[in-house]
């Protein structure tokens, strides 16, 4: 077992698949104990729970996507499980997931687009 009592995992995000052999090229390569593997295992149920909750509240037409609270828990769950996979992952991993930015949230939405105001019925 690689770094003592921690294993090679391949995760696939977008599948929600734990995996002990790679597969995808678009899987993240990562180290874990037992225990880490259990919150992975856990932070990617949350994930797709989410997706699912934040899938049905994309007929909802009144609602404008980047107000929608199902988003917002979608996106800090997306949030949680890259961060997870950085700060257990390879080299290799790391920088990938750099790469893709995910880990700062966007600081300008675009809130002070006309349409966005206090008294705009689009806001929250």
């Amino acid at each position: 077992m690689p770094d003592g009592n921690r294993k090679r995992y391949f995760v696939a995000v977008n599948h929600g698949l734990i995996q002990e052999t790679r597969n995808d090229s678009n899987e993240y390569e990562i180290l874990l104990s037992g225990e880490e593997l259990t919150v992975l295992q856990d932070l990617l149920n949350e994930l797709s729970r989410e997706d699912d909750y934040a899938f049905r509240r994309a007929f909802v037409p009144y609602k404008s996507a980047d107000h929608d609270d199902a988003a917002e828990q979608f996106d800090d769950a997306t949030i949680r499980v890259f961060q997870y996979l950085h700060d257990h992952g390879t080299e290799e991993t790391r920088r990938q997931i750099e790469g893709l930015n995910v880990l700062q949230k966007l600081e300008n939405a675009g809130y002070e687009d006309e349409g966005y105001g206090s008294g705009s019925p689009t806001n929250k």
